[in-house]
């Protein structure tokens, strides 16, 4: 980690440990739909558990705007407690004296979930006495949760005022495997980008793009690129106030390194049993809008993928949640997995394809953090590492 102290570095016995991890699941009807974030931040509680520290989670769940009921953590605890094995204890508050009281009187080894950070109008303003609050509840701070580690919120750097702070497991784990790609990518490095919006990843896109061997690009954000590059597009996904910007990429010295789509699975309008057929790139017809890469295209990304030495794989192919218009993302997701290298995937969709398809365990690094992740490859500074900085052996 070099900058970081890590709980490798500290006594957790007989302490009670703040931890903000990354709960921020889907829920529906009061259960959780998606359950990868609690699972990936169940070791570090586990161990600090099983170490002997009172463990105090704490997390944000969605984007509330007051207190709703659908945004508590309840169903989050509940789900903790199953697959951790461990009695979870839900906090009704973030702070305050209930909260202290609770607290105060948990032992080793027990587990307490505080409300939603964000029910707290401090938080997303990384208000002081917020902060001071949440740091007064424990003796050391662990941050993990590398989902929120671009967030400047009072839970994820205001805490590191009062507190010592190291970076957890999980948070260790995404900065080494993401960094392996900013600094020593196994080459040929080949990006695989999907999604719905080009703006959301022209960053990580004129950042990575001189690194890498390879960019292949599809799902809803290829067709702003084809648009650029002249092509006719439908009714499909389009940025118009981007064209110019993209086309300023494809034309740079590093744009013959992007490979776009030969042909396009389009259907009559957006819906799961929409009339579909495959055409090609030159032959989208006017009132029709592409919903996945066709065959052909989706033939050529797998062999490039097979024959990288490194891959980073953000955003699906299409609409995967339609079986009509999964395909594409399926053999690219197929190809990942079956690659004996370095493979890494970001970003909740491209997780969630994983998952669907049940391939979750067969790359190199699935992260929990989608927007983190691609700030980091953009080469901006996360404020979560930056607090963690001043933390570090010799300051």
């Amino acid at each position: 980690m070099g900058r970081y102290r890590t709980l490798d570095d500290v006594e957790v016995s007989g302490q009670r440990v703040l931890v903000r991890a990354d709960l921020n699941v889907p829920i529906s009807a009061g259960s959780v739909d998606d359950d990868f974030r609690i699972r990936a931040s169940l070791p570090t509680i586990s161990r600090l558990r099983e170490a002997g520290a009172t463990v105090v989670v704490c997390s944000h769940l969605g984007r509330p705007q007051d207190r709703e009921p659908e945004f508590r953590m309840n169903p989050v605890a509940d789900r903790l407690a199953q697959i951790g094995g461990f009695p979870v204890r839900k906090l009704d508050g973030v702070v305050g004296d209930e909260v202290d009281a609770a607290v105060a009187a948990a032992g080793p080894g027990d587990v307490l979930l505080l409300e939603n950070t964000r029910f707290e109008p401090g938080e997303k303003k990384n208000d002081a006495a917020l902060a001071e609050g949440l740091a007064s509840l424990a003796d050391l701070f662990v941050l993990d949760a590398f989902g929120s580690a671009h967030r400047a919120h009072a839970s994820t750097v205001g805490v590191d005022d009062y507190l010592p702070s190291v970076a957890g497991p999980l948070l260790v784990a995404e900065v080494e495997a993401l960094g392996t790609l900013l600094t020593d990518p196994p080459h040929p490095f080949t990006v695989v980008l999907g999604g719905a919006k080009v703006s959301d990843k022209l960053g990580v896109i004129t950042s990575l793009l001189p690194k890498v061997d390879m960019m292949l690009i599809g799902g809803g954000m290829c067709f702003t690129l084809l648009a650029a590059e002249g092509y006719e597009i439908g009714s499909s996904l389009v940025e118009e106030d981007r064209i110019d910007e993209v086309r300023d990429v494809l034309a740079s010295q590093w744009g013959d390194r992007i490979r776009l789509p030969d042909d396009i699975v389009v259907a009559d309008r957006f819906a799961a049993d929409a009339q579909s057929e495959v055409v090609d790139r030159n032959a989208i017809p006017d009132d029709r809008l592409g919903l996945d890469i066709g065959p052909k295209t989706a033939g050529v990304f797998a062999a490039a993928i097979r024959g990288s030495g490194s891959v980073f794989w953000n955003g699906p192919m299409g609409v995967f949640e339609w079986e009509r218009f999964r395909s594409g993302t399926e053999i690219v997701a197929r190809a990942l997995t079956d690659h004996p290298g370095f493979t890494v995937v970001g970003g909740g969709d491209s997780v969630a394809a994983l998952r669907m398809l049940g391939l979750e365990g067969a790359v190199s690094h699935l992260s929990t953090g989608g927007g983190a992740g691609l700030e980091m490859l953009e080469g901006k500074a996360l404020p979560g590492l930056v607090a963690l900085e001043r933390w570090s052996e010799g300051t």
